[in-house]
């Protein structure tokens, strides 16, 4: 859960969002947005040209039958850990600037595999420390990520994802270490 200030995501007085089911408590928001995000999960992403409006259509797509912001650029101030995000005002600038050098580098496609992961992590480190949503950026930025390295020539390979690394080696990036962030990326490629 992320620290915001003025958080009119939030039920008042709490810290549970407010979502399509109306659930008040922590618990049961995880295991709901869990059960349906799974089941979006399960089917095939929405396509398109890999900028903002494609990550946030992919949100959108995850979290539709949670929350009425699903796709929509958060609007508080958020921090994790002691680590702030990029300010809300800001997210516009900062998103057209992260996909303009994206498709510069022709979204990573003629890569071999090490300059791919290499490039990939430093993408998806700028993309977290962004942070463009109100919940729910890591299961976004993944879809996202996978379904560019299937347009890259690089599938996945998710069934080795370990969670754990991969959420160590994020706030690792957001400190400016980028490399575990590379290695576990390499080794999701085949």
């Amino acid at each position: 859960m992320y620290d915001a200030v003025s958080d009119s995501y939030c039920y008042p007085g709490t810290i549970v969002l407010k979502n399509r089911a109306n659930l008040r408590t922590q618990s049961d928001l995880d295991f709901f947005e869990g059960e349906a995000t799974a089941q979006r999960f399960a089917e095939p992403l929405p396509s398109g040209k890999f900028d903002s409006r494609h990550l946030r259509a992919i949100h959108r797509h995850l979290f539709r039958d949670v929350y009425t912001w699903a796709g929509a650029l958060r609007t508080v101030r958020i921090w994790k850990g002691g680590s702030s995000f990029c300010y809300p005002e800001n997210l516009d600038r900062e998103m057209g600037r992260l996909f303009a050098d994206l498709a510069k580098q022709q979204n990573l496609s003629g890569l071999d595999a090490d300059a791919f992961a290499d490039k990939a992590a430093r993408f998806l480190a700028e993309l977290n420390a962004i942070h463009p949503f109100r919940e729910g950026n890591g299961r976004t930025q993944l879809s996202f990520m996978t379904s560019l390295a299937e347009q890259a020539g690089h599938p996945f390979a998710l069934e080795r994802i370990d969670p754990k690394a991969m959420l160590e080696a994020t706030i690792t990036s957001f400190g400016g270490s980028e490399k575990p962030l590379a290695t576990l990326i390499r080794g999701l490629i085949p």
